[in-house]
């Protein structure tokens, strides 16, 4: 299938590891130029150089941190000077740490709120200007399973994506008409260090190793296995596509089954 993704432009935050990365290199394998950012230089640079090897795609890397409005400014002016414009956005941070009411602070609440929150609708701002414009758009957020089913010890996830997903909900509506498609990806359990590092806190908290408490995630899940990156950046390039033209306003969960909700 031809995703119609050839000389666009797309832009992928946080893309130097995880699902990032993995959506990164699928846009590329399927002909699309990258801006990717992430806030350490060496690893940006790194992701880009390896992606543009194994894709021979056009890749800019920009150190950037999503969560500082300043950073996002010059993160979409870097690629539209590069490029020329943004085409595709997929918004993506670093997840906020796990955690409880009783011990999580005012000021974790507020840094986890520009990460999570802020992110998604600074990137968005930057971008939608030039897309309108052109009458041509996507931009899909990837957020997380916890905001169709939330997941015990991760409140700020819950709480933020689930705001990500409001946001969102409500931009699809205002510019359907302009071109642009609004979504959301929502992964579950996937291999990556996300996830790794939040089995080895939980495990620790349990007294048992990583692994089991990886054991006790995959029997939650009818696949019986963890995700793997390619298999979430599959949808993801799907969604952001010229195939996916009538598809706004949607969240989608790659998830092997895990959420037990009807929609």
């Amino acid at each position: 299938m031809d995703l119609g993704l050839h000389n666009k432009i797309a832009l992928v935050a946080a893309a130097s590891t995880g699902l990032g990365r993995a959506v990164a290199e699928e846009l590329a394998a399927e002909g699309a130029s990258l801006v990717i950012c992430a806030r350490g230089t060496k690893a940006v640079t790194e992701t880009a150089a390896a992606i543009a090897d194994k894709t021979a795609a056009h890749v800019l890397a920009v150190t950037a941190d999503v969560s500082v409005p300043d950073d996002v400014k010059r993160l979409v002016d870097s690629g539209i000077t590069r490029f020329g414009r943004i085409d595709i956005l997929v918004t993506n941070a670093g997840g906020p740490p796990a955690g409880t009411f009783e011990n999580i602070t005012q000021e974790e609440w507020e840094a986890a709120t520009r990460l999570t929150l802020y992110s998604a609708i600074n990137l968005s701002r930057q971008v939608l200007p030039g897309m309108k414009e052109r009458g041509w758009g996507r931009i899909l957020n990837i957020t997380s399973i916890a905001v169709k089913q939330p997941v015990d010890g991760l409140l700020l996830s819950n709480s933020l994506r689930a705001a990500v997903t409001g946001f969102a909900r409500t931009l699809a509506n205002e510019v359907a008409s302009d071109g642009i498609t609004v979504n959301n990806i929502l992964p579950g359990y996937t291999r990556t260090e996300r996830v790794e590092e939040l089995a080895r806190m939980m495990a620790e908290k349990q007294g048992i190793t990583a692994e089991e408490f990886k054991a006790k995630w995959e029997s939650e899940i009818p696949m019986k296995r963890l995700g793997e990156p390619h298999e979430f950046a599959a949808l993801a390039a799907f969604l952001v596509s010229e195939r996916a033209s009538y598809i706004t306003g949607t969240s989608m969960q790659v998830d092997g089954g895990w959420i037990r909700s009807l929609l």
